[in-house]
């Protein structure tokens, strides 16, 4: 059975957060709210969670895992930004976007886009993410949880916990956070590529 992890969305309860973050670092996997909706995360180098993720969303080798930085610096360790780049990403985060960049010998190999060697990353605009980001020091393993064949992500913490009690080893709920992903913009050719429209404003990068 899933832990519950019932955290305010304005001001996190610094003990909840620890035990959170005391879970990913022991291997759990947890559902989490986002700026967009909720994700699945664990923690970077966490193999068995990853694949547990793609068990979970059905996905195949081609899907773009996502980093969820806590900040800039971090985002600069795993991926590669040109000065072009980096001022369009800087002028859009944090906020509900993922964008996908060359990937740093810092990502793990199993992350990395089998052809294009990239992979995903964001800074995400929330309260309790960000908590957890900052307790934790490193980047979320993530995706978003959206579920084979349903058109909309779950949003609800307690319905996450009755449909994934057995697959997912926490869930943390700070309320409603939406149901629409990130928008997906593809930096990798060193051009906008507008991958899916999502929450964020798609405008500044068409």
């Amino acid at each position: 059975m899933a832990k519950y992890f019932d955290v305010h969305p304005e001001n996190p309860q610094r003990r909840i957060i620890g035990n959170v973050v005391d879970s990913i670092r022991s291997g759990a996997l947890v559902a989490y709210p986002t700026d967009s909706c909720f994700a699945l995360g664990c923690q970077l180098g966490n193999r068995e969670g990853m694949g547990r993720i793609r068990t979970i969303r059905d996905l195949d080798e081609r899907h773009h895992f996502t980093l969820v930085c806590e900040n800039f610096a971090q985002l600069g360790q795993f991926v590669y930004v040109d000065n072009d780049v980096f001022r369009a990403i800087k002028a859009a985060t944090p906020g509900s976007y993922t964008f996908i960049l060359p990937a740093t010998k810092e990502v793990p190999r199993q992350l990395l886009h089998p052809k294009k060697k990239t992979v995903g990353v964001r800074i995400p605009d929330h309260t309790v993410t960000q908590a957890l980001l900052a307790e934790l020091g490193e980047p979320l393993l993530s995706s978003t949880l959206l579920l084979p064949d349903e058109d909309e992500p779950l949003t609800q913490g307690w319905e996450i916990k009755e449909r994934l009690d057995h697959v997912v080893d926490a869930v943390v709920d700070s309320g409603d956070c939406g149901t629409e992903p990130t928008t997906v913009i593809d930096f990798s050719s060193g051009e906008a590529e507008i991958v899916r429209r999502g929450a964020g404003d798609t405008a500044p990068f068409e």
